[in-house]
């Protein structure tokens, strides 16, 4: 009797423990002193390998970074494919997801999300060629995107009628555009304008749909009920917003002298606005 009472307390103080300790990621993090950041690396200029150093480089990495130093720890970042992002962070092998992840309501039911760090739209290239000057001529059309994303469902909802191929990267959709797979190619709308951009002359052949199928709100995912670390990120994006350093990196990976070439940052990070 003795031996079963001894075992089921160890149970219990083992169950109780695993439960602090997964309550308590910032002090594991800590810890550890390493942030590990999950992102995508497939998503100019979110996040992307720079030609010349082969490192992760972008807006979001930047934002990791910032995060890692405000958390006096260093900050590891590891590549995504994009259907793996949730599950990688429900399992424990990454920190935080900054992955150009989109907050909605059905994600909010498997993950935390920190403040918004960008606001952005979901847009369709095609080829001059193929005579479709609006969203709704897609009908009946096949359009190329990125698996486990926002974009197929948002494509699917926008025209009914649309036949969807997904592929592993936004980059491999493109390139099927290009080799005639598809009518039109749909991506976030930064994506979408960097890779029109390095079309160059042949931009000439090549149509950006006016119309936005969605609106996306991007946010870092936490796991869930770990409100030490949300409070930390957030925290640390509020002084970014404060100290002018947010808007020094938006002008940096999406101002003037970009693929992107926007002219003003319509945002801040001061709230948790989701998807429309």
């Amino acid at each position: 009797m003795q031996t079963r009472l001894h075992l089921a307390a160890l149970v219990l103080t083992s169950v109780a423990f695993v439960q602090v300790a997964q309550a308590d990621q910032l002090a594991t993090i800590k810890a550890k002193g390493e942030l590990v950041c999950g992102t995508l690396g497939t998503d100019e200029p979110n996040s992307f390998i720079d030609a010349k150093s082969r490192q992760l480089v972008g807006y979001e990495v930047d934002l990791c970074r910032a995060i890692a130093k405000s958390l006096g720890v260093k900050p590891v970042i590891k590549q995504l494919a994009v259907a793996a992002r949730i599950p990688e962070l429900q399992q424990g092998r990454i920190d935080i997801l900054t992955a150009s992840l989109t907050h909605n309501k059905e994600r909010e039911s498997l993950i935390d999300f920190s403040l918004s760090t960008f606001y952005t739209g979901q847009r369709v290239l095609v080829k001059k060629s193929s005579n479709i000057t609006s969203v709704a001529g897609l009908t009946g059309k096949k359009v190329l995107t990125v698996k486990g994303g926002t974009q197929e469902p948002n494509i699917r909802k926008a025209v009914p009628g649309v036949d969807v191929v997904t592929f592993e990267t936004s980059g491999q959709a493109y390139l099927g555009l290009q080799q005639g797979k598809g009518a039109g190619y749909v991506d976030d709308e930064v994506s979408l304008l960097n890779n029109y951009a390095k079309l160059g002359a042949a931009q000439k052949d090549y149509i950006v749909l006016p119309q936005n199928i969605s609106q996306e709100v991007f946010a870092f995912g936490i796991r869930k009920g770990e409100k030490g670390l949300k409070a930390a990120v957030d925290d640390t994006l509020r002084s970014l917003e404060k100290s002018g350093e947010a808007e020094q990196l938006f002008f940096k990976w999406y101002g003037p002298t970009s693929n992107v070439k926007f002219q003003k940052r319509t945002f801040k990070f001061d709230s948790d606005k989701i998807e429309s």
